[in-house]
């Protein structure tokens, strides 16, 4: 069992004290991190741990990898922000521009929010329609129309709305319709349905875990088409983690636009968003009437050192091998976990793809947010707590991956899956 030590309890007291909570509203747990390195971290107290959690997918090559230190140091005394065009966020954007299939063109931002809700925006500028259709559970940041039925306690009908938050005025709910993700039938029903209102669709492809069923997202673009409205990915966690060219490479389906964001920052402050020209022209005065220009202004905006740190990230990315080690290392634990459960017949699923995944404690198959959350979720916070006894850190939910991760890394983490899940299982005395 990890010990907490006095001056980490002290810290932990402090923030109890001055921060709603106790935390940064991000993770809920008494446990301040003080260390990252390639895939480990350490807490205050000196712990050491396997990091499954990456910075909630940032850190896709792991903690301080040579080549975006050196990038960020060689950047840091030329200067920290501009407000400006620099070069390292030229070239990023290039780079972007290159690998991503629906790219034509690329604005910065600092936050994955930022980027869904430009995103939004654009085509509800281009289109001259208010609604857009979301899916339930799906997950695209904290503006106020992305925190509509991601996570209800009690799912409506589709395609009603649901806020999940106070303070979110009810004309917003108004203009959001929910759809049941990888329901084909339904979706390309309400799609048709409401064509005339809506500007366009916004999806995680690979939505939160939850891979798509054969033909789903291709029945997205199909309808999306048919109905001339937009179609655009939230790529903020798949961007460049599933393949190189994100979701849209890797299912072999393209957007009119995407967000981005986690790992072109390389663990910095930074995101995007990316699309097709007829879409990103009205972020451009010059290409569209003045009523048509959307204004879009941000500090940080293309941060030369998030840029710097971004593209050394992609070199390292574009290395031969470098997503099949990824996928190998997820392959491996996600194999490991089905063999242990079907081994023990414990009723539990291994849902995911290899460099993102999670396991749900249930005997259904696990293909939209309704049947995502009927697993007992009690146990999945028990077992994440026994993997993190054992050295083995992740969040409440995900295994990210990372390149970083070595076979010793995977090794002790199934003995780990092993250790917790006999203790999970032992008999109560």
């Amino acid at each position: 069992m990890k010990k907490q030590s006095d001056a980490e309890a002290a810290l932990m007291e402090k923030a109890r004290a001055v921060l709603p909570g106790g935390g940064f509203g991000n993770l809920g747990f008494d446990f301040v991190i003080s260390e990252g390195k390639a895939g480990h971290i350490w807490d205050a107290s000196g712990n050491e741990y396997i990091d499954y959690l990456l910075g909630s997918g940032p850190m896709l090559i792991g903690h301080g990898h040579p080549d975006v230190l050196e990038a960020v140091e060689a950047q840091i005394p030329r200067g920290t922000t501009f407000f400006a065009n620099n070069e390292h966020g030229i070239l990023l954007a290039e780079e972007i521009v290159d690998a991503v299939a629906c790219a034509d063109k690329v604005r910065f931002l600092s936050s994955g929010s930022e980027a869904t809700f430009y995103a939004m925006r654009a085509i509800r500028a281009h289109h001259k329609r208010d609604k857009i259709l979301k899916f339930e559970g799906g997950f695209h940041g904290m503006n106020d129309y992305a925190l509509m039925s991601m996570a209800p306690a009690r799912p409506g009908n589709f395609p009603q709305a649901t806020p999940d938050t106070p303070g979110i005025p009810q004309r917003v709910r108004d203009e959001m319709l929910i759809a049941p993700f990888n329901d084909t039938d339904t979706v390309v029903s309400i799609i048709r349905e409401h064509k005339d209102e809506l500007a366009g669709v916004i999806v995680e492809p690979f939505q939160r875990l939850i891979k798509p069923q054969p033909g789903f997202l291709e029945a997205l673009r199909e309808v999306t088409t048919e109905c001339g409205i937009a179609l655009v990915f939230d790529e903020v966690v798949t961007g460049f983690r599933l393949a190189y060219g994100g979701a849209q490479a890797y299912y072999g389906v393209v957007p009119d636009m995407c967000a981005l964001g986690k790992v072109i920052g390389g663990g910095f402050p930074l995101s995007a968003i990316a699309g097709r020209e007829e879409y990103m022209q009205h972020f451009d005065r010059a290409k569209v009437a003045d009523d048509e220009y959307m204004t879009q202004i941000g500090t940080l905006s293309g941060n030369p050192v998030a840029a710097a740190a971004g593209l050394a990230t992609l070199n390292v990315l574009k290395q031969p091998g470098a997503y099949e080690k990824i996928h190998a290392n997820g392959q491996a634990l996600m194999d490991g976990l089905t063999e242990l459960f079907a081994k023990t017949g414990t009723p539990a699923k291994v849902v995911g793809e290899p460099p993102l995944f999670d396991v749900f404690f249930t005997n259904a198959e696990v293909r939209d947010y309704r049947t995502m959350i009927s697993g007992d979720r009690e146990r999945t916070l028990q077992f994440n707590r026994l993997i993190r006894s054992r050295g083995v850190f992740k969040g409440d939910s995900k295994f990210y991956i990372s390149l970083a991760h070595t076979d010793e890394d995977i090794a002790f983490t199934l003995d780990a899956f092993s250790g917790a899940l006999d203790e999970m299982l032992a008999p109560v005395e």
